[in-house]
């Protein structure tokens, strides 16, 4: 056994150990106040500052300012997919590109989720809102929810001077839901509905039909006032005129 320890220690001689840590100076280091750090490096200076730079450059092209401004909009409803190119002047129909839409009875009644107001207010959270204008407008004569990722609802009124017809319909909008973020509507100006931005637009959206189909199109050939709150976004269709919608989204009560 002697013979070997010593062979043992001839070969721990001839081996090369790592340097012994200081742990004195480690400890000592630890127990000492911390040195307040500095403020920030000059690489990171250059780096923020160059940013900044090309920040403001984009700001000054209008497609990306637009972009950007999109980005970091306030709200937690983003209605406007696309970039907003307001048209010259206003247009007052404008039919879609997808399906072409009939504003008859008939149409209403291959639109699937028809409910009732009430049965409507008990399967989502948000309160159905009613226009208060026209005075004499009354109780949806369709009601029907649909879901696209949070129940919609779609409420439709029919011209009392032809029965056939609609007048107006009035959708509520879920955030989140793609209803809303798959379609880029074309604007026709902008405006504000109780001092909330809004658009004055044309375009179709996804409805289900009671054969099982999701198609683009519209209930009614007319144009689409879009506004939003911090809960849902409203789809005020019509072929009234921009007046005339106003006056219905900002006379909505519970």
């Amino acid at each position: 056994m002697n013979e070997f320890e010593n062979r043992l220690i001839d070969i721990a001689k001839g081996m090369d150990y790592p340097p012994t840590p200081d742990i004195a100076r480690f400890v000592s280091t630890r127990l000492r106040p911390a040195k307040s750090p500095r403020l920030m490096s000059r690489k990171l200076v250059w780096s923020l500052t160059i940013l900044l730079i090309l920040l403001s450059s984009l700001l000054l092209i209008p497609p990306a300012r637009a972009a950007i401004l999109e980005i970091i909009k306030i709200g937690i409803v983003r209605i406007f997919p696309q970039p907003i190119i307001p048209t010259a002047e206003p247009i007052q129909t404008i039919k879609p590109s997808t399906a072409t839409p009939i504003s008859s009875m008939p149409f209403l009644e291959t639109i699937a989720g028809k409910t009732t107001l009430e049965d409507a207010q008990n399967q989502v959270s948000f309160p159905i809102l009613l226009p208060t204008y026209p005075a004499d407008i009354g109780e949806p004569d369709y009601v029907f929810v649909q879901n696209a990722d949070g129940n919609m609802t779609i409420l439709v009124w029919l011209d009392p001077q032809n029965p056939q017809a609609v007048l107006l319909s009035l959708h509520f909008v879920p955030p989140g839901s793609w209803a809303i973020e798959k379609v880029a509507p074309t604007v026709i100006e902008e405006t504000t509905v109780n001092g909330v931005r809004a658009i004055w637009a044309v375009g179709p959206y996804p409805l289900r039909f009671t054969n099982g189909n999701l198609e683009f199109t519209r209930i009614i050939n007319g144009n689409v006032l879009i506004w939003a709150d911090d809960t849902l976004t409203y789809r005020l269709e019509t072929d009234m005129s921009l007046e005339e919608a106003l006056k219905i989204a900002e006379s909505l009560e519970p």
